[in-house]
């Protein structure tokens, strides 16, 4: 019979032989079951996929009384993990990594600070050199015109 697709033969014997079962009932994979009755409640087990062990003795109630949970999948905090060596060790190495970052990040920001002032001395030596070009070159037409005041002495034959 297909999954889809109505047939009118199909429906009338699919429908003879529900009807006897449950007149309210709908041949669609995903329509609920209507049953006027609630579901009757067992003591039996299940034996599904998704069934789980339920049991009646006080050691549940006891488990349930506690509050303690292991969380998701049984993988909750425990404080058995925290002694383990290699977590303690992953733990330290990830602090030592932090530190390593710290000390980087400083060393960089003085880094940075160094090549600040090293630049302003730069600068600073350049302006001080084009102001000594500026007064030498100002020197130099000083002296020249004072060589020219002097090229009229010695006239008397010295």
């Amino acid at each position: 019979m297909p999954l889809f697709k109505s047939n009118s033969n199909d429906t009338s014997s699919a429908a003879d032989q529900h009807s006897g079962t449950s007149p309210t009932r709908t041949k669609s994979i995903f329509s609920s079951n209507r049953n006027s009755s609630p579901p009757q409640s067992t003591n039996s087990a299940g034996s599904g996929f998704f069934s789980r062990r339920r049991s009646s003795s006080s050691a549940s109630s006891d488990r349930q009384g506690s509050g303690k949970s292991n969380g998701f999948l049984g993988m909750g905090r425990n404080n058995r993990l925290d002694d383990d060596p290699s977590i303690r060790g992953a733990r330290e190495m990830v602090s030592a990594a932090e530190n390593a970052e710290k000390e980087a990040d400083r060393a960089l920001i003085e880094a940075r600070q160094r090549v600040k002032l090293a630049r302003e001395h730069v600068q600073m030596l350049e302006r001080e050199a084009l102001e000594d070009a500026k007064r030498a070159k100002a020197k130099q037409a000083q002296a020249k015109i004072v060589s020219k005041s002097a090229k009229g002495l010695g006239r008397h034959g010295v």
